[in-house]
Order: structure tokens, then C-alpha cells, then sequence
């Protein structure tokens, strides 16, 4: 399995935001992923489906949009018209949760579920099945450059038993405090896709920090299987 680099747009240049998403495109970033806040579920403000309908003209890469918001069920529809492949919304951010994710299935878009650093996974027996993704955070939501959350591995093994258990094809996503020293453990506790902001757009050279990711994630997996 490959591991799937995603940068997080938070820690781009915002003035420069095109070109930024084409530039880690180039770099090899198998993802954009795109952290939309509204200063209400999170204490900060993003983006709109008007910006990410104007950087989706820089790549034909996967947009992986993570809402941050209160009000999922009003605003998926908008950021799939934007242009999000993947819409990733919080079980704490609503109050039906099987509902929400069945609004963004119609959508057409790519179905995904996060949970906050404290939050258990039981919230997910009943809706592991209707999912496409599931996003770990492993800090608290809000702002990027945080440090890693050690205590999440556990709740990431754990999450990677059940949907081995199952049989099931959902991919386990972490973000937060994603860096080339955290990528090798949560790639072995079972995470498969993960998120770095200031990770790769605080390096000089984007292409080798994706790479150095990629491949600190792959001993990674072949740690897990090691351990299987």
C-alpha cells in the first residue's frame, strides 16, 4: 500500500494559494487538504467554498476538505459544487451524526468522519460502515503547528483492529503535529493517509520533504506488518 502525502493548506502562503497547491502538486503530494474553520466549532476562520472553487483550477489532485464547522449538513453540499472530492465532517459537530454523513454521500463526494483527540470511537459503531474515511486528530482542531498528541496511538490501533476486523475498505487519516519524526508511529499504530501542513510548507524544498514522509511512513508499514 502506498502511503498518501497530504498537504494541508493552513500552512501556505495565503497570498500565494494557487500557486502553493500547484506547487506541492509538482512535489508530489498525493492530496490537497483543505482545513475549513468557522470560528465557531473551532476558535478560527478559513475558507469559503468560493476559495477553494478558485485553487481547484491549480491541480487535478484529490481535495480532501475536512470542515471544522457546526452546521456540516448546510454547507457539504457547497464545498462539493467548489469542488471537494473528500468531505470529512466532526461526530462532535452535529447532532446526527448517521444523517449528516448520509447528506454528504448524496453529494457524490467522498464520505469521512473525524474525531477530536477525546473523543472515543465508540461514537463510530454504528456508522463505520458508511463511511470512506475516518480523520484522527492528534491535535486539538484549530490551528496549525501544534504539537503531536502521543495519547491518540492507542485510540489509532485500536481504530485500525476494528476496521481489519470488519473486512472494511476505510481509509484512517491522521492530522496534526504530522512530521517526519511522528510519520513512522502513527503509520505503524495504522494510519494510511496523513496530513502535514507546517511540516511541508515551512521546508525550503517541498519535493523532499514529501519524499523523506512518504518513506518514513513506509518503514512505518512495514513495521505494522512486521507486527501483524
Amino acid at each position: 500500500m502506498r502511503p498518501r502525502i497530504a498537504p494541508s493548506i493552513l500552512s501556505a502562503d495565503f497570498g500565494a494559494l494557487r500557486d502553493e497547491v500547484a506547487a506541492v502538486a509538482a512535489a508530489g503530494a498525493d492530496w490537497i487538504h483543505v482545513d475549513v474553520m468557522d470560528g465557531h466549532f473551532v476558535p478560527n476562520l478559513t475558507f469559503g467554498p468560493v476559495v477553494v472553487k478558485a485553487i481547484r483550477r491549480a491541480t487535478d489532485l484529490p481535495f480532501d476538505v475536512h470542515l471544522m464547522i457546526t452546521d456540516p449538513d448546510t454547507y457539504a453540499p457547497q464545498f462539493r459544487d467548489a469542488g471537494a472530492d473528500s468531505i470529512t465532517i466532526h461526530a462532535e459537530a452535529t447532532a446526527h451524526l448517521h444523517r449528516s454523513l448520509q447528506v454528504v454521500r448524496a453529494t457524490g463526494a467522498r464520505v469521512g468522519v473525524s474525531l477530536n483527540p477525546h473523543t472515543p470511537l465508540d461514537v463510530l459503531d454504528y456508522v463505520l460502515e458508511d463511511v470512506d474515511l475516518v480523520l484522527l486528530m492528534t491535535v486539538n482542531p484549530g490551528f496549525g503547528g501544534q504539537s503531536f498528541i502521543r495519547n491518540v496511538l492507542p485510540k489509532l490501533r485500536e481504530l485500525r483492529r476494528r476496521v481489519d476486523e470488519r473486512g472494511l475498505n476505510v481509509d484512517i487519516q491522521v492530522d496534526g503535529g504530522v512530521n517526519s519524526a511522528t510519520i513512522f508511529e502513527v503509520a505503524a499504530a495504522g494510519a494510511d493517509v496523513f496530513v502535514a501542513g507546517s511540516a511541508v510548507f515551512g521546508a525550503p524544498d517541498y519535493g523532499k520533504v514529501i519524499t523523506d514522509l512518504r518513506n518514513r511512513a513506509i518503514e512505518g508499514f512495514s513495521k505494522r506488518s512486521a507486527g501483524a
